[in-house]
């Protein structure tokens, strides 16, 4: 492994400390009975409780002024500004501690234990005023600059998606904002618990791996068992399981939980996401709205402090009650087609007709069902239940007790997108199983993500499944709604990426292929220039800027490439 400068510098600082006698990475506890937000909040208003602090948190920044210092520290909570003074750190003839250690071994990233006192300085700035400090985490990494104005905005920071997203613990601790999204994230869990709990509905678990994906139209992701020797899928719902545990006698269970499909990524799609689903007995679907308004607006003020919360240009109010359209009624209002008129073949010429891809395994429901994804979803802003599905399309969903061809079923949309979707259960043995087959018949038609025949679930339902609603909710697109992020990746802490690809490190001839002379090849690697690609992709201007630092640094005797030179390296 070839390593950059700096990484090579902080390896030797490392060997520096243990010849010293300091262990870089020591294991015995360090106390904390202070943080940095805490003491931002208080201080002024307390004074007397910040005589004695203890706390631990990363380095995130130096102000060397000979005798005395000023540091940037960040724990868990925030950041707030460290005061160094050698006569304090080292009150006798031995200087080690400051001139040495802390001047000279320290670096931005370091994770510090510090004792002290708060006080505010002549500029009126809250600090600790360090007393004593322990070494509890040597890093060997240089951290991304990210740099302030006076203002506090950030520029040159570490914005890369990709890069963050991929190394999400670096993108935690150089921009502090990440966090909030996922410290709200936790928020909505938590409400939607106690909500639940207050109601006596238990929180389960069910498998993850299952012998029948089964619940939800979707293809699974598919794995074997080596003792049993059989295959097995990684659940794509959890309802059949939940749905077995209301006939057991539990009158209310959820589970929070993932879920695993095995279909495409995008900005709202991550191939294992969170869910939560509840079922309740003696309840509708009628119920479940109204239950979904109330707990939705709870999430709503305990995340964002009020039920509005601002997505893009968009207000978004969770306040009950919301607008309730049926699915057909919705495609009627933004189309002007009025679906429950045509038959099966009219509809698909239609689709056909604005361009939309269908093709013949698609039944009545399914073409239905593409309409309003096509065609009206996007006009969906605030929170509505899109209600009354076709039977083809909801084949765990009791059919709907006044409209004929449909289910007592509603998908919860807000901005575009749908977040939750529930049913008045199906409970009738004989019925489930004729709507399974329908499934099988479809499935033969080449539609993959037909359900499967569940035969134990089907046992369980001849024992009787008493009247049952459930729902389910997609936690990762809440999230998404209530902390305005757009991507998906940007609420889960560590999505699905491709893999990373290793890139080689350039050898001798690869540099001179692409025009580098050999005498500057070991500049370019000391400026972490490690492969092709990397040369390719460098500003041309800042590798002749440097060049000439490291011409003095490592006593290159060649005449400086011309600025013309560089940039043929890189065209």
């Amino acid at each position: 492994m070839l390593l950059s400068e700096q990484e090579i510098l902080r390896r030797q600082k490392r060997e520096e400390l243990m010849r010293l006698g300091i262990e870089p990475y020591p294991a015995e506890e360090f106390p904390v009975n202070t943080y940095a937000a805490d003491i931002v909040k208080n201080y002024e208003n307390n004074k007397i409780d910040y005589k004695h602090v203890t706390m631990a948190g990363r380095l995130m920044g130096f102000r060397i002024m000979g005798s005395a210092a000023f540091a940037e520290f960040q724990d868990s909570t925030g950041r707030v500004q460290l005061y160094f003074r050698r006569d304090d750190l080292c009150p006798g003839e031995d200087k080690t501690l400051y001139n040495t250690v802390f001047k000279k071994l320290l670096d931005i990233g370091d994770i510090i234990g510090v004792t002290g006192f708060v006080f505010t300085t002549q500029t009126g700035e809250i600090s600790v005023h360090v007393q004593e400090f322990k070494i509890l985490n040597k890093s060997l990494r240089p951290l991304p600059v990210v740099k302030r104005d006076e203002e506090g905005n950030i520029y040159d920071g570490f914005t890369d998606p990709e890069l963050r997203y991929r190394q999400r613990y670096v993108d935690l601790i150089v921009n502090p904002d990440v966090r909030e999204i996922f410290i709200k994230r936790a928020r909505i869990i938590t409400t939607m618990r106690s909500y639940f709990d207050s109601n006596g509905w238990l929180e389960v678990e069910t498998p993850v791996l299952q012998s029948i994906h089964g619940g939800a139209a979707a293809r699974p992701f598919q794995t074997h068992h080596n003792a049993l020797d059989t295959d097995l899928f990684l659940r794509i719902a959890t309802e059949l399981h939940l749905k077995r545990l209301i006939v057991g006698g539990f009158e209310g269970v959820y589970e929070f939980g993932k879920l695993f499909r095995n279909e495409g990524m995008d900005r709202t799609h991550n191939p294992e996401f969170t869910t939560v689903e509840l079922y309740v007995a003696y309840k509708d679907y009628l119920w479940m709205m109204q239950m979904t308004e109330t707990v939705l607006e709870q999430v709503a003020v305990a995340v964002n402090g009020t039920t509005l919360a601002k997505f893009g240009d968009v207000e978004l109010d969770f306040a009950g009650p919301y607008r309730r359209l049926s699915i057909t009624d919705a495609i009627h209002q933004y189309t002007g087609l009025n679906v429950d008129a045509l038959d099966e073949n009219a509809i698909r010429e239609q689709c056909r007709a604005w361009g939309m891809e269908v093709s013949d395994s698609m039944g009545k429901g399914k073409l239905i069902d593409e309409i309003f994804g096509e065609k009206v979803e996007e006009h969906i802003i605030q929170p509505t239940f899109i209600t009354d599905h076709p039977v083809e399309m909801s084949p765990l969903t009791k059919k709907h007790r006044t409209k004929e061809g449909m289910v007592e079923r509603f998908e919860l949309f807000v901005n575009g997108r749908e977040i939750a979707n529930a049913y008045s259960e199906l409970n009738d043995p004989l019925e489930q199983r004729e709507r399974f087959e329908d499934q099988l018949k479809l499935k033969e038609r080449g539609d993959d993500e037909a359900m499967e025949m569940d035969d134990d679930f089907l046992r369980s339902l001849e024992y009787g499944m008493p009247p049952t609603s459930g729902i389910g909710i997609g936690i990762d697109r809440l999230t998404m709604l209530l902390t305005n992020n757009s991507s998906i990746q940007e609420v889960i802490f560590f999505p699905q990426m491709r893999p990373e690809r290793r890139q080689e490190v350039a050898q001798e001839m690869d540099y001179i292929n692409a025009g580098v002379p050999a005498a500057w090849i070991p500049a370019l690697q000391k400026m972490n220039i490690l492969t092709i690609e990397q040369l390719k992709a460098a500003n041309p201007n800042k590798i002749f800027n440097d060049l000439g630092g490291m011409r003095k640094k490592l006593k290159i005797d060649e005449k400086m490439p011309l600025l013309d030179d560089v940039k043929a390296w890189i065209a």
